[in-house]
C-alpha cells in the first residue's frame, strides 16, 4: 500500500514533466544568433547591415528577392578588414556558409543601383553560429531519458518545419507579385485592344459610308 502523500507527489512530478513537455511542444524555436528580415530596397540604392561576430563562429547568409524587376539583386559580404568573402552580380536567391577568420564586424550589402526605375523587396536570413542545445550537457551525470530524447527530436523536427514554412511563404510572395503582375499586363493589353478594335470599327464605318454616298457630278454645258 503506497505511503500517504506518495499519489500526490507522483501526480505533482507528473504535472511538472506534463508542463515543461506541453511547453517544448508549443516552443517555437528561433536560432540563437539568427536575424531574418524582409525590406524594400528602392532603384538606385544600397542597403548595408552589420553584425559581430567571434573568431570561429560559423555563419551562414541566405537571401531571395520576393518582389520587383527580373527578382535580382547584387549581394557582397566582407569581413572586418574590408575583405571580400562573398560577391555576386544579379542573383534572385542564394545562400552562403563561412567561418569567421577574425574578431569584428562583418558588413553584407545588397544593392539595386543598376536598377533605374524598379524597387524590390528582399528577404534574408543570417544565422551567426549554432543553435543551443535543448539540454546542456554539463553538470550531467547520465544520459538523456527517453522523454527527454523525444523532446530532442520534436525540437529538430519543429525547426524543419518552421524553414519549410519560411520558404513555402516566401514563394507563395514570389508567385503572388508574378501573378499580379501577369494581370496587370493583361488589362493593359486588353485595354489596347478594345481602343484598336474601336479604331478600326469607326474607320470601317466611315470607309463603307463613302463607298454607298451619293456623288454629285457637275455637268457643262457648250453653248452652239
Amino acid at each position: 500500500m503506497p505511503r500517504p502523500g506518495s499519489a500526490q507527489r507522483w501526480a505533482a512530478a507528473t504535472g511538472r514533466w506534463g508542463c515543461k513537455l506541453l511547453a517544448l511542444l508549443l516552443l517555437v524555436p528561433g536560432p540563437g544568433g539568427a536575424s531574418e528580415i524582409t525590406f524594400e530596397l528602392p532603384d538606385n540604392a544600397k542597403q548595408c547591415f552589420y553584425e559581430d561576430i567571434a573568431q570561429g563562429t560559423k555563419c551562414t547568409l541566405e537571401f531571395q528577392v520576393i518582389t520587383g524587376g527580373h527578382y535580382d539583386v547584387d549581394c557582397r559580404l566582407e569581413d572586418p578588414d574590408g575583405k571580400v568573402l562573398y560577391k555576386e552580380m544579379k542573383k534572385q536567391y542564394d545562400s552562403f556558409t563561412f567561418t569567421a577568420s577574425k574578431n569584428g564586424t562583418y558588413k553584407f550589402c545588397f544593392s539595386n543601383e543598376f536598377s533605374t526605375f524598379t524597387h524590390k523587396t528582399v528577404y534574408f536570413d543570417f544565422q551567426v553560429g549554432e543553435d543551443p542545445p535543448l539540454f546542456p550537457s554539463e553538470n550531467r551525470v547520465s544520459a538523456l531519458t527517453q522523454m527527454e530524447s523525444a523532446c530532442v527530436s520534436i525540437h529538430e523536427a519543429l525547426k524543419s518545419v518552421i524553414d519549410y514554412q519560411t520558404h513555402f511563404r516566401l514563394r507563395e510572395a514570389q508567385g503572388r507579385s508574378r501573378a499580379e503582375d501577369l494581370n496587370t499586363r493583361v488589362a493593359y493589353w486588353s485595354v489596347g485592344e478594345a481602343l484598336i478594335l474601336l479604331v478600326v470599327s469607326i474607320g470601317q464605318v466611315f470607309l463603307l459610308k463613302s463607298f454607298f454616298s451619293d456623288k454629285r457630278t457637275t455637268t457643262t454645258r457648250v453653248g452652239s
